[in-house]
This record gives structure tokens, C-alpha cells and sequence, in this order.
């Protein structure tokens, strides 16, 4: 991959925007390994204020955050980042979807509150003219979105399930983008009308929906998935073809990104992102209709060679700027510092219900 979006944070979670310090520091670390990269920011959920916690001394620290705190983060990241490392790091702003105010349970002056923040943070992402999404549109939220101004060419809709006709026609008609996640949760509860939405002349990109126990960074397997999804539910195997599923991974995903001139395309006076993929491999072979075989078969640990802007990122399968190892060795650190700190560690053992048993307990049907 030579680009991807990140969010820090997304729809109700604590979002870190308590203090520029952790975009920063996710920043740096993104620059620092070289490739490209959307990172998107954004407030939590009214009611506010939040509370965020810092440990210092070895003992946490809880203080309240304020919208206008968040906001504020927010524009800070938006000035020192965008368009940074050689336009490599760009900056998106990013709100909660906005449920139907009953089904939230939330009282009139809170959702008018969260109304008024997500036009806020809308009018500042068209001033800076940056990438405007949301994470987890379903139940009508496109409507609601579309009456409140949040639409446009812009905008990236993330998951977007369950979507109607009406839904769909917003979306073609406002030019919004969608962010497909065949291999989310989201996309269990309901589906993205992947189809249907191209063919009504939206941009689909494929999206990872981030790591999980159940999923993966890997998009590969995420095109794979996305071409299962869609035939099982048609009942027709000449649902969504390999090549289509391939352009919903690079020029689909620059255009869902406004980054279509520079990225997703290998053209003259393009910027030269290019993943080179080592074909011969047993599960790839024998060596002929490459194309099917490497959306079909191939997997993230075929990339041989990552080139972003020209220069070689990835080489022999290893990164060339960072050390592998010290990366894998922090990030484990980091991990058992969290879990002690929240107190989750028994959360690493296996659920009841993991083995012996054709559904876990509290199955939805």
C-alpha cells in the first residue's frame, strides 16, 4: 500500500483531540516511515465536556475536554500537517454520523448541539479545503446528512449499509464518495450497496475498516472479500470482475480522495506510487492471467517493493527507512503498557464459546 486514511479515533469513541501532541506524534510517525497518508480528525459526540485522561508519574490524570478544545485541535493538526512531506501527509477533518435524534437518546438541546458542531467542522474542512468523512453511515444517516449541507464531492462515507434507492440517488446526485468495508462488522449488520452505487456514478473505494482480532490491513484480501460479498448476494458470479475490484483499490481510492492528478494511476506527471508484487510464488503460478491471479490469490506478503514518489520505500519486502524490528518491538512495548494501564488484559483470553460450539453466546438469531 502506498497510501491509506487513518482515523484517530472514530464515530462515539474518545477521539485523542484533547491536545495536538497525539496527531503529532501519529504524524511524525507516518512521515518518518515514508508513505502517504490521509489522516483524519475530528471531535467526539456531544454531550460535552468529555473526559480524556493522561498518565503521568505512573498514575492517571482525568480532566474534562470541551468541544471548542477538540475544534481547536483539530485546526492546530490541520495548519502543521497538511500538505506536508511533499504533499505526502494530508490532513481530513471528521465528525460523528448523526443518528436520528430519538434512536440516539439523546435530548433535544444535545442534538441540536451536535448539529451545530458537524456544520462547524464542515465549514471548516470547505475553507481548508480538505476531505471531509464520517464513519458508520447507515439508518437514514445519508438523508440526514444531505438536509444538514454535510454533502458534497468531498465528503467520504464511510460503511453506508443498508442504503435505499433515495440514499443512493443523494449520494450520485451531491457527488459524495463511499468508503466500502466488506470485511467490517458493519458490513455483517447490513449491506453496502457497492453495486448499485456505481452504477449510479458514485466512487466506491474498498476500505479495511482498520485492524482487528477479525480483520486485517491486508487489501487483498479485502478486494477478495468485497467480490464475494456482492455475488453471494446477487447469486451471480459476474458480480463486480477482478478489475473493477483492482480500481477500487487505487485510482477509485485517490478519486474518493481528491488525490486522482497526482495518485492511483501509473501516467505521466503522476507522482510514481507503485507496489511491485513477486509473482513467483506457488499460489500465484503457473504464470498466466496475471492480473486475475494477483487480485484473486495474492496477499500482502507478496508485495516485494513499495515506490512512493519515485522513491523506494519498501525493498525486498522490508521497510528502508525505519527498522522493522525496533517498529514491531515499540508497538508490542506500547501495547502491554495499555493494557495495564486500562486494565483489559483479561480480554486477550479466549471467549466462551471459541471452541465446540456452531455460534458464540448471545447470537443475534
Amino acid at each position: 500500500m502506498t497510501c491509506g486514511v487513518s482515523l484517530l479515533g472514530g464515530g462515539d469513541t474518545i477521539m485523542r483531540t484533547d491536545d495536538p501532541a497525539h496527531a503529532n506524534a501519529h504524524c511524525q510517525g507516518v512521515a518518518e516511515v515514508g508513505t502517504r497518508s490521509v489522516v483524519a480528525i475530528g471531535p467526539t459526540r456531544p454531550p460535552h465536556p468529555r473526559t480524556y485522561a493522561s498518565w503521568e508519574g505512573g498514575a492517571r490524570h482525568d480532566y474534562p475536554v470541551s468541544f471548542e478544545r477538540q475544534f481547536d485541535t483539530c485546526a492546530d493538526v490541520l495548519s502543521r500537517w497538511h500538505g506536508t512531506q511533499d504533499g505526502r501527509l494530508n490532513i481530513a477533518l471528521l465528525t460523528p454520523v448523526l443518528r436520528d435524534e430519538h434512536e440516539a437518546g439523546m435530548p433535544a438541546g444535545d442534538y441540536a448541539e451536535a448539529v451545530r458542531q458537524a456544520q462547524t467542522v464542515r465549514a471548516l474542512s470547505r475553507e481548508a479545503g480538505v476531505v471531509f468523512t464520517q464513519d458508520g453511515h447507515w439508518k437514514g444517516s445519508v438523508t440526514r446528512a444531505e438536509k444538514l449541507g454535510l454533502l458534497g464531492p468531498d465528503a467520504l462515507l464511510s460503511h453506508a449499509i443498508d442504503l435505499g434507492a433515495d440514499e443512493i440517488a443523494i449520494c450520485a446526485a451531491t457527488g459524495a464518495k463511499i468508503a466500502h468495508n466488506p470485511s467490517a462488522i458493519a458490513s455483517i449488520l447490513g449491506r453496502c450497496p457497492a453495486i448499485e452505487l456505481m452504477e449510479a456514478g458514485v466512487v466506491v473505494a474498498i476500505g479495511s475498516d482498520a485492524t482487528a482480532p477479525d480483520r486485517s490491513a491486508d487489501m487483498f484480501r479485502h478486494m477478495q472479500q468485497a467480490m464475494h460479498y456482492h455475488r453471494r448476494h446477487f447469486a451471480d458470479e459476474h458480480v463486480l470482475p477482478p478489475g473493477k475490484a483492482l480500481e477500487m483499490v487505487t485510482i477509485d481510492a485517490a478519486t474518493a480522495l481528491g488525490m486522482a492528478a497526482d495518485i492511483g494511476s501509473l501516467e505521466p506527471g503522476k507522482r510514481a506510487d507503485i507496489v511491485l508484487v513477486d509473482m513467483a510464488r506457488p499460489h500465484l503460478y503457473p504464470p498466466n492471467m496475471p492480473v486475475f491471479r494477483l487480485v484473486c490469490f495474492a496477499n500482502g506478503n507478496d508485495v516485494d517493493t513499495v515506490i512512493v514518489g519515485g522513491e523506494v520505500m519498501l525493498e525486498q519486502g522490508r521497510p528502508t527507512r525505519v527498522s522493522q524490528a525496533d517498529v514491531l518491538a515499540g508497538a508490542a512495548r506500547e501495547t502491554e503498557l495499555m493494557l495495564d494501564r486500562i486494565g483489559k488484559r483479561d480480554m486477550l483470553g479466549l471467549p466462551d464459546g471459541f471452541w465446540g460450539a456452531a455460534r458464540y453466546p448471545g447470537s443475534r438469531n
